[in-house]
């Protein structure tokens, strides 16, 4: 596909992959062991641009839109809400890596992304290598932990996932606001101009908004249900898994992520990133580093 080079991504490669059920849209580039980056929320593959160039040096880098974000095409919605599930966005995954030729590669997944990544990781663990999560804990501890810090703190998380069409008549109104603005104190309108303004245009897509909010619902339904099922069933993650945290974001205020991961894995590591939320786009050089020395280990 020709376009214009992509700041941050020179070099690479855009492409839309058909992978089965959904579309993605996809930058590729560089050589080397492949590792796939997995956006998330609110955002594309974009918030990727400020540390793809460098890990394209020693990595073919692999990142993707999930499924209905960006311009990733959305699955049929359902009313169980699993074709926006985690399950389903990392057999996006693997699909893609195999249709480029990767049937082993390492993962790292922020946010929404590392939902994806570690389910990738308990789904098929012959497929993922190394795994990176960053500032998140698994799906089943945050809802098994939800107190009022967390109801006021991470609010959005039961507003999106409430029944079709409340959040999404709601945020139809000023989409702008609600996704950049509100939640954000418009944190993320200091990032790079190309990636916000890929993020904008995209979250006024009707079909993007209500694929969010089924990301959401998923989470609340069969993501943590398949969580519990593994934990039931004394399933863990076995590949090498790194753990990243923002030092000043909510995450080790609320938890110890080093402890928590631990339970649900068998070689984890990790650290804080002196950042807020958003680490790539806050700490990148820090965040590279930590992504390098991982993921390089063994390679």
């Amino acid at each position: 596909m020709t376009a214009a080079p992509q700041p941050g991504f020179e070099g690479f490669e855009l492409s839309r992959v058909d992978v089965g059920e959904v579309t993605l849209r996809v930058r590729t580039g560089g050589s080397g062991p492949p590792l796939l980056l997995l956006h998330g929320y609110p955002q594309t593959h974009l918030m990727w641009a400020g540390v793809a160039a460098d890990l394209a040096r020693a990595f073919t880098v692999v990142a993707p839109d999930l499924r209905g974000y960006g311009e990733s095409s959305p699955p049929a919605t359902v009313p169980t809400h699993e074709t926006f599930g985690k399950r389903a966005m990392a057999a996006d995954g693997v699909a893609l890596m195999r249709r480029l030729g990767f049937d082993r590669f390492d993962v790292a997944g922020h946010d929404r992304g590392g939902r994806v990544a570690y389910r990738m990781a308990l789904d098929t663990p012959d497929v993922v290598r190394r795994l990176t999560v960053l500032d998140v804990v698994p799906t089943a501890e945050v809802w098994a932990r939800a107190d009022a810090r967390f109801a006021l703190g991470y609010w959005h998380w039961g507003f999106l996932a409430q029944p079709e069409p409340i959040a999404e008549t709601i945020i139809g109104r000023d989409p702008e606001h609600f996704f950049l603005d509100a939640q954000f104190g418009g944190v993320l309108r200091g990032f790079r101009p190309e990636a916000v303004a890929d993020y904008t245009r995209a979250l006024h897509d009707p079909a993007v908004v209500h694929a969010i909010c089924e990301d959401y619902r998923a989470g609340a339904g069969c993501d943590r249900q398949l969580d519990e099922d593994d934990r039931a069933a004394g399933r863990r993650i076995t590949s090498p898994l790194q753990v990243l945290w923002a030092g000043r974001g909510a995450l080790p205020a609320w938890y110890d992520p080093l402890e928590v991961w631990r339970a649900w894995g068998t070689d984890v590591t990790g650290q804080a990133v002196d950042s807020g939320h958003f680490m790539v786009e806050e700490a990148p050089a820090a965040t590279l580093a930590a992504l390098q020395a991982f993921h390089s280990a063994g390679s």
